[in-house]
């Protein structure tokens, strides 16, 4: 197995038509249809890169900015966007496409932490990421950014960290009344 890899040489991408059995009941493609199809592109991914099973850790916020419409055929492209020991985060990209027209439109990102595993379900380690341009650059500062964020909002918002005066002017304004016992 190679000591480093290139976000290219891991690269997958599916398209998928949508039809009407992945509709929710306002008519358009249900939203845990398109999570589905995420996780296992994500999944495919970064089991090419580690050349290992791999489970999902964590999915980093997923935001619907588009709606897909039945008959519409939606592509998901995914990429390692950074890799630690045992895990890696994949990039995933959609994009719906009305058939008639051509027209694309982004519907939603999102970043997942994968990690590899071995036969017996223990961590394995992983490829490192070679990267090769500022895209690239970019992502894995990003991913480590996002990283730091997680560690740093965990622990402040551990229950023995946790100041409730600090934190009672975020309910100004907020539909939400307060009642501690």
């Amino acid at each position: 197995m190679k000591k480093f890899k290139t976000s290219k040489e891991s690269w997958v991408s599916i398209t998928e038509l949508m039809l009407p059995s992945h509709s929710n009941f306002g008519g358009k493609v249900h939203g845990g249809h398109i999570l589905n199809l995420m996780d296992q592109i994500a999944f495919a991914c970064a089991s090419k890169h580690s050349q290992a099973y791999c489970v999902t850790a964590s999915v980093n916020r997923v935001d619907f900015l588009n709606p897909i419409e039945v008959g519409e055929l939606v592509t998901l492209k995914a990429s390692v966007n950074y890799t630690g020991r045992t895990s890696m985060v994949i990039g995933v990209r959609v994009e719906a496409e009305t058939v008639t027209t051509g027209e694309k439109r982004h519907c939603n990102s999102s970043y997942f932490t994968m990690v590899a595993k071995d036969g017996k379900g223990n961590n394995v380690k992983v490829p490192g990421l070679l990267i090769t341009d500022k895209q690239g650059l970019r992502r894995y500062a990003r991913s480590v950014e996002r990283k730091m964020a997680v560690r740093q909002r965990d622990t402040k918002y551990h229950g023995k960290m946790f100041k409730v005066n600090e934190y009672l002017k975020y309910l100004e304004n907020e539909n939400v009344k307060l009642d501690l016992d």
